[in-house]
């Protein structure tokens, strides 16, 4: 494997994060002020600005906008908001033209051996990598794996009583999403960096019941998993406001995602510490679900 070619920001360079708004986005935004380093955060929701951090409140998507959020910038940490990549064809060339280095947030679900990935979600993040690189881009990749955050979605759940219910998908080495914070902040600011992919893992593999039974652990209750069938939590899903396309992937990622298999030791190589257990995790966010 090869190092990107491409300097990193310095504390005159902005370093532009897309999706600043979101979990990782933020998580990602702290530390690189914390490290001193001045950000540019590109969301479509406004990010609070703050000594070091200026906003640019628009659509990835548009090449004007992105035109704007990567004026003068050295490095991208680019979180694709889309189940789509083929709108990313009309802004690359913006991302070519400024030639930062680009951290991409991609999927440890991608098999390279595949020509066609298991799932709709897992194969944008495929196409996004294929992309980047056609572009001319070499970036460096982050491949992760499913973020503990993700569970935030049983908060309604568990404030109605002690049952998770929902599809029933395969088993997957959980990541705590500082982790992968820390991992994007260290590879946005290194001087070098190797292009990867480096696949981000939690320490163990997981099954859905495993989660719930730790967070469980974590709250002093007694909760459990119940799946359910594909049809039902389709419904759910449409019942609780989910756009119907995310969905549909989600359904798909559900029956036809592979279950993981392995973890890794990139989260402690790139950021000299051990992976944080989902146990953990559930422990320092209890009171999120109480």
């Amino acid at each position: 494997m090869t190092e990107s070619p491409h300097r990193t920001g310095t504390s005159h360079d902005p370093i532009l994060v897309t999706g600043a708004a979101g979990n990782l986005g933020r998580a990602v935004v702290d530390r690189l002020v914390a490290r001193g380093a001045r950000v540019r955060c590109l969301d479509r929701h406004p990010v609070d600005e703050r000594p070091g951090v200026e906003a640019v409140v628009g659509d990835l998507t548009d090449p004007a906008v992105l035109r704007t959020a990567l004026s003068g910038v050295d490095a991208v940490l680019l979180i694709w908001p889309l189940l789509d990549a083929a709108p990313a064809r009309a802004v690359l060339p913006e991302l070519a033209r400024a030639s930062p280095r680009v951290v991409y947030l991609s999927s440890s679900a991608i098999d390279d051996d595949r020509a066609r990935q298991t799932d709709p979600i897992v194969q944008v993040h495929a196409d996004l990598e294929a992309l980047l690189m056609d572009a001319g881009l070499r970036p460096v990749v982050l491949r992760s794996d499913t973020m503990a955050s993700n569970v935030r979605g049983w908060a309604a759940q568990l404030r109605a009583g002690d049952v998770v219910a929902g599809p029933d998908i395969a088993r997957t080495a959980v990541v705590d999403e500082r982790d992968v914070a820390d991992a994007a902040v260290t590879a946005l600011l290194a001087e070098r960096f190797d292009r990867g992919p480096h696949v981000l893992t939690g320490p163990e593999v997981l099954s859905r019941a495993d989660q719930v039974a730790q967070l469980g652990a974590a709250l002093g209750r007694r909760l459990r998993f119940e799946p359910v069938r594909t049809d039902i939590a389709r419904s759910q899903m449409l019942a609780d406001g989910r756009p119907a396309a995310l969905v549909e992937a989600l359904i798909a990622a559900s029956e036809h995602r592979l279950e993981a298999t392995r973890t890794t030791g990139c989260v402690e190589r790139l950021t000299g510490h051990p992976a944080r257990t989902f146990a953990q995790w559930a422990v320092d966010h209890a009171a999120e679900f109480r």
